[in-house]
């Protein structure tokens, strides 16, 4: 099969496509010939070597896909050959095939076409993990989104906005506000221009945010937990600011408030089946009733990942950048 492989560390011109070998699904695996992938910033580490694949993960780049199942590994219950499905991966997605273990895979929402279907795993995956099932997020309580324009931002401002949360969010251009706007962030704050602590305490009078979904890291740690309302808890999902930040645990301890570090590409199959199922139960029927929507900046065939990978790095996407296998 083709795949497009970054056969060395480098910038985006590594990654070509290239004659792998087809994978065998494994004992509860499913063979699927892929539709469409995603590229995520977790690609673009990989690619230039900062972030190599979970032991025992392919080393072909792709954290999730959508496809048609084309065999059956032991002991699979529940799928059949054939079967529309959108899955999320450890690795792989970059090619015409991938396997997969079963508990990976969702099928593809009502009302979502197969290749758009590529848009969601990921990003639905870790919204609905670490907002509601770590870090509890209630109807009514105050939800801070970073990067809103992003891949997992405007899946996370509309989960928040559709299960009755308050969302602000941050974005650094007057279209991104507004695209933020339309998925239903109640307060846009442009962090060029504005300063997230203060906007979020005037707009709570006060209050601060009850849970904070961060992907910047140490740039915003202590910042974040200034902003933290009592009881709030802070879930850093991404390190673009840097690894290493100053904690003030007394203004933690104040609080009572938590800081939660997570990745989801490193959880065990066990915990990515309990995640997908349940993002299969509660996300998929608010997709399906048109209340959250897959957000697609772009799609390219699969031979233009290089340019995928560029476009993602300009800053000037909003949601996700696909990438296409066939006509």
């Amino acid at each position: 099969m083709k795949a497009a492989i970054a056969d060395r560390a480098g910038g985006p011109e590594v990654l070509a496509l290239r004659e792998v070998p087809t994978p065998v699904p494994g004992h509860g695996e499913v063979l699927l010939d892929v539709a469409a992938t995603a590229v995520n910033r977790a690609d673009l580490l990989q690619r230039q070597g900062h972030y190599p694949p979970p032991p025992g993960a392919s080393d072909v780049i792709g954290l999730e896909c959508s496809g048609t199942v084309a065999a059956l590994g032991e002991d699979v219950t529940g799928w059949s050959v054939g079967d529309e499905v959108c899955a999320l991966l450890a690795g792989g997605g970059y090619a015409e095939q991938v396997a997969v273990p079963a508990g990976q895979l969702m099928p593809v929402p009502a009302g979502v076409d197969l290749v758009t279907a590529a848009a969601l795993p990921e990003v639905a995956c870790t919204v609905w993990s670490n907002v509601f099932m770590v870090a509890g997020l209630r109807p009514q309580e105050h939800f801070l989104v970073h990067g809103g324009a992003g891949g997992i931002g405007t899946m996370a401002i509309q989960l928040g906005h559709a299960l009755g949360a308050r969302v602000y969010t941050t974005a650094g251009s007057p279209e991104k506000l507004a695209l933020c706007a339309e998925l239903g962030a109640d307060v846009r704050i442009d962090y060029r221009e504005e300063d997230f602590v203060d906007v979020v305490r005037r707009e709570s009078d006060g209050h601060g945010a009850d849970v904070i979904l961060d992907n910047m890291g140490a740039k915003y740690l202590s910042r974040n937990v200034d902003v933290l309302a009592e009881q709030g808890r802070l879930v850093v999902i991404g390190m673009q600011g840097g690894t290493r930040g100053e904690l003030d645990l007394g203004v933690l301890l104040r609080k009572r408030g938590a800081v939660i570090a997570t990745a989801l590409r490193s959880r065990s199959v066990e915990d990515k089946a309990a995640i997908c199922a349940a993002v299969a139960e509660h996300v998929w029927p608010l997709v399906g009733e048109g209340l959250v929507r897959p957000i697609v900046h772009a799609s390219l065939p699969m031979a233009e990942a290089a340019a995928a990978h560029t476009l993602l790095e300009s800053g000037d996407t909003v949601g996700k950048v696909l990438l296409t296998v066939g006509p």
